[in-house]
């Protein structure tokens, strides 16, 4: 089928592009700077190995020093165990089975330990992910086999455009006193659907809330086994404790990016250890690898009788092994069988574990960032699909400049939207931002749809204060610098933290320091919030309200809210060029992040040669908010 012929070209495009920059990487760094860009975890120090499927090794090891840096090695990921005396011969390339803190489990593809690993100078390195790639193209392949097979591709044929999506019309009502009239029409759809559902949740609008109550409502009227994924663990880590909090029995499969322990309690490994079987299994491991033990000790030099005995050791543990592995898949399918929802990422919808289970309903949520190829991996595993997500905010992340512009930055959910308008329910009543805040994304993105809930509405800071203020700095010489790849702008920088500092003050008067207001300060470019972030640290005022203050890029706070929120524009330039911020769904992140208080501070010449920007301008004088920066400079 041409459609999925398409995804697999444009997914090799993206391969190669992300395989070349990794390779770039890899052949550059040293292993500091590998460890700065979160490739690497060096040193290391082996904490504990056993024996594991197939006759591998499982290493348990923990990063020893440089604990802060932020990493990329996850659950799952393809990594290797390497000396630093020789990092090229001396590695052993493996998979991360688990990372919560500080350490980590690799299963390496050997029987033992090589001897170059107990000298010390211990690390691990990131590889680059092909399997996540090859469970997308196998997808698409099977995508294709299917989708000529008429009753098991009615779902493809409706995500494809071929067919329209069927609700049953006379569906039973499942009312639900806690949601409100939008979130309840987004249940019962879900309900009625026989193959679609689309839930689109703008900012604030409680989509999770809502996907948790129809889930529990499909479980309740079709009691089959659900699948719920996201593009990214924390998504999933979510909804798996929102779930569990329901009293539903959820299977995480997978790593939870956060490590709590009611998290930990809802994954496979912590199931697995707490069944009355694996008392067994730890008994026959132990026997396992004493008969191993006793194998390795014929070493070198040793005759026929010595070479028989090895042979006879090693056949023995191996044949433990598999009694292991049986027991473990006795367990690991009655926990399976008793789960209601199995939540995992797209690709671990995959996992060996639950790779063979076939579901009625599939949910993805967070679908406006995820991938389209990697939607088909949990897809193809059920009979109904429910979208969730909002493709007016960041689209997902993509390598390729040219795998995108050809159409793989176009989601599933985007598709869907157009081409299925009945299956969509907007989520219509949003529970975080003023009214005014909320006024010019509603107007833009939503069609005037969205409305402030009464306990929102009208919060502010402090009674005369306005919720939005937008601060224009033309003609005040603020002009942007080109700084490598990216753009600063220092001047409005220091203005913005002479202005915030100004405001933090006058908060300071009405607020005690365990309610004082939340701060984010936000750009939408990397090196300017480097200057922003060094500003702060030497803001000796500012740095007393360092626990209320984040500063970061738009990309870091989809997802998040905070009382205040100041985006600083950055771009000022007698060219009128502006950049990746003509990508105003970006935007429609930053300005929904704020509670009470909304302050853009930018450049109107520059900015209004887009027509969002000149709206968003018209939008603030109409609401007495549009202000000079020379008010504040002359001040």
């Amino acid at each position: 089928m041409e459609y999925f012929k398409r995804l697999q070209e444009l997914l090799k495009i993206e391969q190669e592009e992300d395989k070349q920059l990794y390779q770039r990487q890899a052949a550059t760094l040293s292993v500091t700077e590998r460890r700065a860009y979160g490739l690497t975890w060096y040193p290391i120090a082996i904490r504990d190995t056993e024996m594991t499927r197939g006759d591998y090794i499982a290493v348990e090891v923990e990063r020893t020093t440089h604990q802060d840096i932020v990493h990329q090695l996850r659950f799952g990921a393809a990594a290797a165990l390497f000396s630093n005396h020789d990092p090229k011969q001396d590695r052993v390339e493996g998979v991360v089975t688990y990372q919560g803190g500080n350490k980590l489990k690799i299963t390496l593809r050997v029987d033992e330990l090589p001897d170059w690993a107990r000298d010390g100078k211990l690390g691990i390195d990131l590889l680059f992910d092909d399997n996540s790639y090859d469970e997308m193209q196998n997808a698409l392949k099977l995508a294709i086999a299917r989708s000529e097979k008429r009753e098991e591709g009615r779902l493809i044929q409706v995500l494809t455009g071929q067919q329209a999506p069927s609700f049953e019309q006379d569906h039973f009502a499942y009312p639900i006193g806690s949601l409100n009239p939008s979130q309840q029409a987004a249940v019962h759809k879900i309900l009625s659907a026989n193959d679609l559902a689309i839930v689109h949740g703008p900012p604030g609008t409680g989509k999770t809330t809502t996907l948790v109550q129809a889930i529990k409502a499909l479980i309740k009227h079709e009691p089959q086994q659900v699948l719920v994924v996201a593009p990214s663990n924390a998504a999933v880590d979510l909804l798996s404790e929102k779930l569990a909090d329901e009293g539903l029995n959820v299977l995480r499969v997978g790593n939870p990016a956060r490590v709590s322990e009611k998290l930990s309690s809802l994954t496979l490994d912590s199931k697995i250890a707490e069944h009355p079987g694996t008392k067994e299994i730890k008994k026959l491991k132990k026997q396992a690898s004493a008969y191993k033990d006793m194998a390795h000790k014929y070493k070198r030099n040793f005759g026929k009788a010595e070479r028989e005995q090895r042979k006879a050791l090693f056949d023995e543990a191996h044949k433990i092994m598999k009694d292991v592995e049986n027991t473990e898949q006795y367990i690991t399918n009655d926990l399976l069988s008793k789960a209601q929802v199995v939540t995992a990422t797209l690709v671990g919808a995959n996992h060996y574990t639950v790779r063979h289970l076939k579901y009625r309903t599939v949910v993805i949520d967070e679908a406006g960032q995820a991938l389209e190829p990697a939607c088909w991996i949990p897809i193809l595993k059920g009979q109904k699909l429910v979208l969730a997500g909002d493709h007016c905010q960041l689209p997902p992340t993509i390598k390729s400049n040219e795998a995108a512009q050809k159409g793989l930055a176009n989601t599933l959910l985007e598709k869907c939207v157009q081409l299925h308008p009945e299956a969509v329910v907007l989520l219509e009543e949003q529970y975080r931002m003023h009214a005014t805040i909320m006024g010019y994304s509603s107007q833009v993105f939503y069609d005037n749809r969205l409305k402030a809930h009464g306990s929102v509405a009208g919060h502010l800071l402090f009674e005369a204060d306005k919720p939005l203020a937008f601060i224009d700095t033309a003609g005040c010489g603020f002009d942007e610098k080109q700084d490598g790849t990216s753009t600063t702008n220092p001047e409005e920088a220091a203005f913005l933290f002479r202005h915030l500092t100004q405001l933090v003050t006058d908060l300071s008067a009405r607020y005690e320091a365990g309610n004082f207001p939340t701060i984010a300060v936000i750009s939408p470019y990397k090196q300017q919030v480097e200057l922003l972030k060094e500003q702060l640290l030497h803001n000796t005022f500012l740095k007393g309200y360092n626990g209320k203050i984040t500063v970061n890029t738009i990309d870091s706070f989809q997802g998040q809210e905070r009382d205040i929120v100041y985006i600083g524009m950055t771009r000022s330039n007698t060219d009128n060029k502006i950049g990746f911020l003509s990508d105003t769904r970006r935007m429609n992140v930053a300005m929904t992040r704020a509670r009470k208080k909304l302050v853009v501070i930018g450049d109107s010449a520059t900015l209004s040669q887009l027509d969002f920007y000149a709206g968003f301008i018209t939008y603030a004088e109409g609401h007495d908010a549009w202000q000079s920066a020379w008010e504040f400079v002359e001040s």
